[in-house]
């Protein structure tokens, strides 16, 4: 293949999953808990032709040589675990983390362990605090029957007042944090899986020991900034635009000495 229409043609792949990065960044601009991505590239192999450096005569070297890129390609995509807006929801048993760490979940087809930022909690059959798909939050925290009034401290731990107005802690709420949250594998429903480049999971106390506080009557919204991602999309749409102009430009080039030979 031509090397300008090979060059053009990683371009273009690399501008369209961009795209799609920049695309599922903004579809999830109003998932709690979503942090966004940010795609980052690099330059492919270059070829030489002339070694920087190389002898252009028997006392003078060639400065700079001559090398031809070969394209680009996604070298990253890295999650971005900065701090979402805290949102109000006045509803007891909503929970934002604020500062590092996750919440820990036990995922029920094969009981291994997953984490999120999300904090939209319920209580299942059992009274067990659950998340919005059932996942049980651990250590399980069970809400006995006629509880009037959940209480949970920035620290962690969850208070009942029942029907006869008895005061009664039920259990705390622990956060995990990671070594490199970056390095953790996205799920899909909102959870992160362990994995080598994250490092091993340590579980602590809230707003203890680096770890962040928990609001109660709050979420944390997306990380994700509209204004920013829609000039990162314009800009992602003008380069797979002047790209595939490259591609025609070649092209012109071939069907042109077609016709001349």
């Amino acid at each position: 293949m031509d090397l300008a229409l090979w060059v053009a043609k990683s371009g273009l792949e690399a501008h369209h999953k961009n795209i799609a990065i920049i695309s599922n960044n903004l579809a999830n601009a109003s998932t709690p808990g979503f942090k966004k991505n940010r795609p980052e590239f690099e330059d492919l192999a270059y070829q030489i032709i002339t070694q920087p450096g190389s002898p252009t005569s028997d006392q003078t070297n060639s400065p700079s040589g001559i090398v031809l890129g070969t394209g680009v390609r996604l070298a990253d995509n890295k999650k971005i675990f900065t701090q979402g807006a805290a949102l109000q929801t006045d509803r007891a048993m909503d929970i934002a983390i604020e500062g590092r760490g996750f919440l820990k979940v036990q995922l029920p087809s094969d009981n291994s362990l997953a984490y999120t930022r999300t904090g939209t909690m319920q209580t299942n059959e059992q009274g067990q605090l659950v998340l919005h798909n059932g996942y049980i939050i651990q250590p399980p925290i069970t809400i006995p029957e006629g509880t009037q009034k959940i209480d949970i401290s920035a620290n962690g731990i969850v208070t009942v007042i029942t029907n006869n107005n008895t005061s009664e802690e039920v259990g705390r709420i622990e956060l995990t944090d990671f070594i490199n949250p970056s390095g953790l594998e996205p799920r899909g429903e909102n959870l992160y899986a362990e994995t080598l480049a994250s490092g091993q999971p340590v579980t602590g106390t809230p707003s203890q020991d680096g770890f962040g506080k928990v609001s109660q009557n709050q979420l944390e919204a997306s990380n994700v900034n509209v204004v920013e991602e829609m000039v990162n999309l314009i800009e992602a749409q003008r380069a797979f635009e002047m790209t595939s102009k490259v591609v025609s430009a070649v092209d012109n080039m071939y069907q042109k000495l077609d016709r001349e030979t």
